[in-house]
Parts: structure tokens; C-alpha cells; sequence
């Protein structure tokens, strides 16, 4: 049962989230970004989404984990501490054209 009798008290247990059924379930919004399926008419398509993601993770948003810097910011920052580490520049990886 609920509870257990010590005397005239009632001692009364809460119950736990996973046998009330009641564990936390993901927002609407991270269930539909995690589910959304992208189909392309060809490889050129496919190539130039992966780009666009990539250079929006790498460039576009600062992350706190990384004092606030972006990650090719984070990258840079590292390679002129230690360019033995690297074996290629980072500041000439970068995407874009080749000039």
C-alpha cells in the first residue's frame, strides 16, 4: 500500500515517476527537429545542405563551452598556442573559394 502505520501517524511514500507513468517526455519542438526528413532531387542538393549546416555550427553560433567562441574561432585560437598539434592551417581550411 501507499503508506505504512507507526503509532496514530501515516507514513506516506511518493510514488516514482516511472511507475506513475509520468517520466518526462521531449518537447513538441525537440521531437519535430529530431524527426524532420529531408529528400533531395541529387547529390549537388545534399552536398551544398551539409555545407550550409556545417558552416552554420562552425561559424554562426558562440558556444559557452567554448568561452563563448564559435568553433572554428575555438580551433584558431588553439592552432597559434600550439601549431605543432596540427598538422594543415585551420585559417587555410576554411570554406569558401579558392583563391
Amino acid at each position: 500500500s501507499m503508506g505504512e502505520t507507526t503509532g496514530d501517524h501515516v507514513i506516506r511514500h511518493e510514488p516514482r515517476p516511472c511507475s506513475t507513468n509520468q517520466t518526462r517526455r521531449p518537447s513538441p519542438q525537440a521531437y519535430d527537429a529530431t524527426v524532420k526528413r529531408f529528400y533531395y532531387e541529387s547529390h549537388d542538393q545534399l552536398r551544398q545542405h551539409l555545407e550550409d549546416f556545417v558552416s552554420a555550427y562552425n561559424f554562426g553560433r558562440r558556444l559557452k563551452t567554448l568561452k563563448g567562441l564559435t568553433p572554428y574561432e575555438f580551433i584558431c585560437k588553439c592552432w597559434t598556442k600550439e601549431p605543432k598539434r596540427f598538422t594543415l592551417d585551420p585559417i587555410h581550411q576554411m570554406p569558401g573559394l579558392n583563391i
